[in-house]
């Protein structure tokens, strides 16, 4: 399906956020993702289906000091 990930227009295989950050290789308990301006909480990344056409935008945490 074709979706929108931080402003990048791409053909994922996923159909739910949790299977969409392993695709992308990404930690899931280092992000916070929104879905159409609307975040999703992290215990919801296995259920929340993803559609055709959705805007994702993936949020990395960086320590630092």
């Amino acid at each position: 399906m074709r979706v929108k990930v931080n402003g990048v227009e791409m053909d994922v295989m996923a159909d739910t956020i949790a299977k969409l950050l392993k695709e992308l290789d990404i930690n899931p308990s280092r992000v916070v993702v929104e879905v159409n301006l609307e975040i999703v909480k992290r215990v919801h990344f296995d259920e929340y289906k993803i559609k055709e056409g959705d805007s994702i935008e993936i949020v990395n945490f960086v320590g630092g000091g």
